[in-house]
């Protein structure tokens, strides 16, 4: 679990744990849209160190250097990570992997909340935020199954005609 500045108890508490001190970690590098990259992550084991959070075993630092490859602008990020994983489940590489993978979980809630207005729905108790969730993402699925590489393009043209394309899309006559 990636924790961000609006818990700022527990952001601090892992800010101050010995991270120079650490030495597991993991470097990686890569290239892509228009960048170069550079994460560096360390674990630490936290059971004995006071970190009120409940069943967290780990705590990882994630730096990741970016320089933009046009500019030449080096841009740095801390990011701090729990997980209720011990270290002989979770190496620094494993909770890289997870850290990226998060990243993608992220892109298909941007194309729901770009697409769908997801964050302004006013749909907030019950099973509805759930439903709701599950309807955008077959949606989703649909127009990409479908070949739309955009979804707000596919939703405009599946909306010129609502009563046959949604579903000639699903093949239900």
């Amino acid at each position: 679990m990636v924790i961000k500045r609006n818990q700022p108890t527990l952001h601090a508490a892992l800010r101050s744990l010995p991270w120079r001190q650490v030495t597991a970690r993991r470097y990686d590098r890569g290239a892509g849209h228009g960048r170069r990259e550079t994460r560096s992550v360390r674990a630490l084991t936290v059971t004995g160190l006071g970190l009120d959070f409940p069943h967290v075993m780990q705590a990882a630092n994630i730096v990741r250097y970016c320089v933009c490859a046009k500019t030449g602008e080096v841009t740095r990020k801390t990011v701090y990570a729990i997980t209720d994983l011990p270290a002989t489940q979770a190496s620094p590489q494993v909770i890289a992997q997870l850290a990226r993978s998060q990243r993608e979980i992220e892109v298909v809630h941007h194309v729901r909340d770009t697409a769908f207005a997801e964050d302004a729905s006013r749909i907030r108790s019950g099973h509805g935020p759930a439903n709701m969730a599950t309807l955008r993402n077959f949606a989703v699925s649909t127009l990409r199954t479908a070949g739309h590489r955009s979804i707000a393009t596919g939703l405009r043209h599946i909306s010129y005609q609502p009563h046959t394309r949604p579903l000639d899309l699903i093949t239900l006559p």
